[in-house]
């Protein structure tokens, strides 16, 4: 496993830190190519209930590596040109799927795909010194990495056309008040302040999370018979989980449940 990309498991928590951090850990591809390795690590560990996704240092990550990609088109190398579908893309949809919560602890600026990468994530916990970028057209590119998906629901049509037009980063009071993240804390306390935060969420019905997950995925573009069909689908599976069966029976004998993520 790359060095670009470390993987700690502690409890039921596993944090996966980019960690470039003389880069701002912007990617190059050795992190493109480590990254997913991880995160299908995580998806797959049954002991992993919850994720925490980091950069090293002060950063969060700023995107692309430019500086290994204006190298690469003057060598005529056509990897850039295929690195959003060849890594992007795949990177996205595993975050966005993951059959557990995962929260972004954006510890420092967060740009172009490097921000998308937190607003594919269910949860943001973010340093007071953060800020989001959306980098793309200040180089003459279109947004990638999902943003055009998910920036505009996290803070609606107008704000995301903002967003991604104007050089202007925003500060993480303003992503607070636009709904961009979930909390503003010290930014020597974000890290902990995630893994809290997934901690708590890896001792609930995780199984639950992952269902719920795929229904929000879906109804974001369904219409409503279409979601209420999904909905009962997915009903009728959790509702045969020993985390649901074992919720009910402890809230007949007036106990407090305890999920197992089955």
């Amino acid at each position: 496993m790359s060095d670009a990309v470390r993987y700690d498991v502690d409890g039921a928590v596993a944090t996966i830190t980019l960690n470039r951090p003389d880069a701002m850990n912007a990617f190059d591809l050795g992190m493109k190519e480590a990254l997913p390795e991880v995160l299908k690590s995580a998806a797959q560990d049954v002991a992993v209930r919850a994720v925490v996704l980091t950069g090293a240092g002060r950063g969060f990550c700023v995107g692309q590596d430019l500086k290994e990609h204006a190298d690469l088109l003057a060598a005529n190398d056509p990897r850039p040109l295929r690195t959003v579908t060849d890594h992007f893309n795949p990177i996205v949809t595993l975050l966005a799927s993951m059959p557990k919560p995962v929260v972004a602890a954006v510890n420092g600026p967060a740009a172009g795909a490097g921000a998308s990468l937190a607003f594919a994530c269910d949860f943001r916990v973010a340093a007071e010194t953060a800020k989001f970028s959306m980098a793309f057209t200040a180089i003459g590119l279109v947004p990638d990495s999902g943003a055009s998906w998910t920036l505009q629901r996290l803070v609606g049509y107008p704000r995301a056309m903002q967003m991604l037009l104007s050089p202007e980063p925003v500060p993480a009071a303003q992503a607070l008040e636009w709904g961009l993240v979930t909390t503003v804390v010290a930014t020597d306390e974000c890290l902990g302040a995630a893994q809290g935060l997934a901690a708590a969420l890896a001792s609930g019905p995780t199984r639950a999370y992952a269902l719920t997950k795929k229904a929000l995925i879906a109804a974001a573009t369904s219409d409503l018979p279409a979601a209420l069909e999904l909905e009962a689908e997915l009903q009728a599976q959790a509702g045969q989980t020993r985390d649901h069966i074992n919720a009910v029976q402890s809230f007949v004998n007036k106990q407090r449940p305890v999920f197992e993520g089955r």
